[in-house]
């Protein structure tokens, strides 16, 4: 008799081996200020990506959404919970490789993010929760209200942030000087 894997197990032994990996590469377990806020809205500040949620919490919300969408697409036969496995392992991928020396510093030098130092290990296992939590929701909801969900986030991070998840892309992949200018509020 053989055993069968849980994919919800998998699921949370990526998330804690990816939890391991920061806290072994020196990543602040929580912000050093000493203590946990559930939500922290200040962008510049030293504080920002360290507590449990923050302006780019919605940003990984839609993570979840696109690769729902993505996995629903290409690898529809596998349970919804392997799916879910798949998509954790490539969000804390992310998470990790956001996280190293290599890209913190392209996150300093080429967007708005001057005093971004990496986030807390708290912060990352709280973005890949809502990734999981966006995941979910867009098993359940419609496509139409999946759709509307992105447009409302992303909306509004750039109304009032001036950043979210495509000018996060477009500024780590593409710096445009007029969008840094912007988002600088010039």
């Amino acid at each position: 008799m053989t055993k069968r894997v849980s994919p919800l197990l998998v699921t949370l032994a990526i998330i804690a081996l990816s939890a391991a990996w920061l806290l072994w590469i020196g990543r602040e377990p929580w912000c050093k200020c000493g203590y946990i806020k559930l939500w922290h809205g200040e962008v510049v500040s030293a504080e920002n990506s360290q507590h449990i949620s923050d302006w780019y919490t919605p940003s990984h919300f839609i993570h979840g959404f696109l690769f729902f969408g993505a996995l629903w697409l290409v690898a529809r036969r596998l349970s919804f919970g392997w799916r879910l496995a798949i998509a954790t392992l490539v969000e804390c991928a992310w998470e990790i490789v956001e996280n190293s020396d290599a890209v913190i510093e392209r996150y300093r030098s080429v967007t708005i993010s001057l005093d971004y130092y990496g986030d807390s290990v708290l912060n990352t296992v709280c973005d890949v929760l809502a990734m999981v939590l966006g995941f979910w929701l867009a098993s359940k909801l419609p496509v139409w209200a999946t759709v509307a969900l992105i447009v409302l986030f992303e909306g509004t991070t750039m109304w009032i942030i001036r950043d979210g998840l495509a000018l996060n892309v477009l500024m780590l992949v593409w710096p445009l000087d007029s969008v840094a200018q912007w988002q600088a509020g010039r």
